[in-house]
């Protein structure tokens, strides 16, 4: 008999993942902007994963709420 609530701790983990991630991101993109002569093109590249992350993390919030039924 499967639990039916591994998934959710799956999507669950995998959320935290995405968190620490898109933190350690946000840290690194705060600190290449604070130098001076940063990569422009790094910059974007490391805010457009920040975006994909997020929306990610969007989705599989989604799927841990339950539908309503009308």
């Amino acid at each position: 008999v499967s639990d039916p609530y591994q998934p959710q701790e799956a999507i669950k983990r995998r959320i935290a993942e995405l968190v620490l991630e898109h933190r350690g991101l946000d840290s690194m993109i705060e600190a290449i902007s604070r130098e001076g002569g940063f990569d422009e093109l790094q910059l974007r590249r490391l805010k457009k994963r920040k975006l994909q992350i997020k929306d990610a993390m969007v989705v599989l919030q989604m799927q841990l709420v339950p539908d309503i039924q009308a």
